[in-house]
């Protein structure tokens, strides 16, 4: 895989992202993921270079970096989903927990109830209901028992922000739902089968203002109960949302710390160049 080596011009038209507020990350904290000397390749072409990152438990990462440089690809390991794609291989250590979630014989979706996925359109299923929606998955698993089923269908739709828009409303079909809605029917549907973790993959970018910012509410109370992880290109919503950021370019991890650091006082030049908007 090519250096990750850049040589931006020196002006940036892009205005400058605003100085995150500091969030304590104190000795408490402890890892949800740690992945050491991870790389994965498409049949012959690698898309991750040896990546090395401690993801810490119930906090936000955000993932940034110019398109193409690994983003989504390193999202998508985390939970397998990249296997549905033929031709992956993968080396290193992924652990959830201390669990290696590319161990022999594990099932991956199991691995894929302990990590939940948004993605980046919103992706209802046409054909049910807000509530067939939000259960389908508990469904999938056998789950039968209807007050059970009620609980979890409510507890999911408030812990998404949406039971009050649509408790009145359950039987009508998801994709009646505004595209905010949508986003955040999909978001219930993912913490209906109550994963450890939930990662989302550009959940704003079709969005408008007013319903990003519902979003970017909803991942700060999320982070109380969940490990979240998001992939953005807007780096004012990575300095807004996140407690850490990782900097991605050419399949290689170039900078990894507090949101508030890495925006306005980086280690790395390269990090520093993109920020500023200098190159991506």
């Amino acid at each position: 895989m090519p250096e990750a080596s850049i040589a931006p011009p020196p002006t940036s038209t892009r205005p400058s992202v605003p100085v995150p507020a500091q969030r304590s990350s104190g000795p408490e904290e402890s890892p949800a993921f740690e992945i050491r000397d991870f790389s994965l390749w498409y049949g012959a072409r690698q898309a991750l270079d040896n990546i090395t990152i401690k993801i810490p438990a119930r906090r936000v990462t955000a993932i940034i970096g110019p398109s193409g440089c690994g983003k989504s690809t390193f999202l998508r390991a985390l939970n397998r989903m990249h296997e549905v794609t033929p031709g992956t291989r993968i080396k290193g250590s992924l652990k959830l927990f201390g669990d290696d979630l590319y161990g022999s014989g594990l099932d991956p979706a199991i691995v894929r109830r302990r990590v939940g996925m948004v993605f980046q359109k919103s992706n209802p299923f046409p054909t049910m209901s807000i509530e067939e929606n939000v259960l389908v998955g508990l469904r999938l698993n056998g789950i039968r028992d209807r007050a059970f089923l009620n609980q979890r269908l409510e507890e999911s739709l408030r812990l998404s922000a949406l039971w009050e828009e649509v408790k009145d409303h359950l039987r009508r079909p998801g994709v009646s739902l505004s595209g905010g809605q949508q986003q955040r029917l999909c978001i219930a549907r993912a913490l209906a089968v109550q994963p450890e973790v939930l990662l989302m993959d550009e959940p704003c970018s079709a969005l408008d203002p007013l319903a990003t910012s519902k979003i970017e509410e909803l991942i700060q109370l999320l982070r109380e109960k969940f490990t979240v992880v998001i992939v953005t290109h807007n780096m004012q919503q990575a300095a807004r949302s996140s407690d850490k950021t990782a900097f991605f370019y050419l399949g290689r991890l170039i900078e990894f710390d507090d949101t508030g650091k890495l925006f306005t006082n980086p280690a790395n030049p390269q990090t520093e160049a993109y920020v500023l908007g200098r190159f991506g």
